[in-house]
């Protein structure tokens, strides 16, 4: 049977319309989240750059974690604060499966660093003879390399799965950016099968990097119980907390999107708030407060700073 088709040249981004009297306040919230989470990543990548003592494999991981979630928040939040001052939410088909694509090319990235954030604290602490000849800053860049091609690789396939068809009116996103379910439902013809497919992908790979960091962990743990000394001990897990504590808002946020039910209802647009806003404010803050070295460092900046003012 013939589809009644038009091709569409453009989507409209439904996202925060339905609550049209808390729009500015949204603005406002959003607006200073944003500028402390650029705040927060580029003081972290300038530490790590200008401070010789941080040029280590967990800064360098540190460093590029920053980079990534910097993009990351690029690739979303300028357009959506835009929108929530603006009624015309008009972006383009290709417009859309770009930002698509940079958005889950970015999210696995992101993974897939944490992933090796935990591999470097697992080689340092369990390893700790043979760590300086296996995590050089070679090898780290090589593995950030890789956490960029991994997680663009999948991006490109679930786009390509997603836009390879042609879409049918209305061409309501409902959503403030092209998340990947919102669109694929505009799809002229049955899109069970394609939404299945890169729900899947997206769920492996965010189940596999997380089973990937747990499994470190226990490695770690049992490692870490091994001390005899309790300020070994304390040493051990300090260098871990920081990281720990990222993922777990990490991947718990990004469960409440992925996992969640199809027949479960809710606002997605909410729910995504968590993941794309909040998890890149907090993680900065997080690496920066419970980190000596980082706030060593800044401390150091400072005073060199003032000194050359005078």
């Amino acid at each position: 049977m013939a589809i009644n088709q038009t091709t569409l040249k453009e989507f409209i981004l439904i996202g925060f319309s339905a609550y049209p009297h808390v729009q500015t306040f949204l603005f406002g919230v959003f607006f200073c989240l944003y500028i402390l989470t650029l705040a927060g990543n580029l003081t972290i990548m300038g530490l790590t750059w200008v401070d010789r003592s941080l040029h280590t494999p967990m800064y360098l991981f540190l460093s590029a974690l920053s980079f990534s979630e910097t993009c990351y928040t690029l690739t979303i939040i300028p357009r959506m604060l835009v929108d929530l001052l603006n009624n015309d939410r008009h972006i383009s088909v290709a417009g859309c499966g770009l930002q698509m694509c940079f958005f889950l090319g970015l999210g696995g990235t992101n993974c897939i660093i944490l992933t090796l954030m935990g591999y470097d604290r697992f080689l340092a602490i369990c390893n700790p003879l043979r760590y300086p000849l296996l995590m050089t800053n070679v090898a780290c860049g090589q593995l950030v390399a890789s956490a960029w091609a991994g997680g663009f690789l999948i991006s490109l396939i679930e786009t390509a799965l997603i836009f390879r068809v042609s879409f049918c009116i209305p061409n309501l996103i409902r959503h403030f950016f092209c998340h990947m379910r919102a669109v694929v439902r505009l799809s002229c013809i049955d899109s069970d099968l394609t939404e299945f497919i890169v729900t899947l992908m997206s769920v492996s790979g965010l189940l596999g990097t997380f089973l990937l960091i747990s499994l470190t962990y226990v490695f770690i743990l049992s490692s870490v119980l091994k001390i005899p000394s309790a300020e070994g001990k304390q040493k051990a897990f300090s260098t871990c907390a920081s990281h720990l504590t990222v993922v777990i808002i990490h991947f718990g946020f990004a469960s409440i999107v992925y996992l969640k039910p199809e027949a479960s209802g809710g606002d997605d647009t909410l729910i995504a708030v968590p993941y794309t806003v909040i998890t890149p404010f907090l993680s900065p803050i997080i690496f920066s407060l419970r980190n000596k070295d980082m706030k060593a460092a800044f401390r150091k900046v400072m005073r060199k700073t003032i000194v050359l003012k005078k």
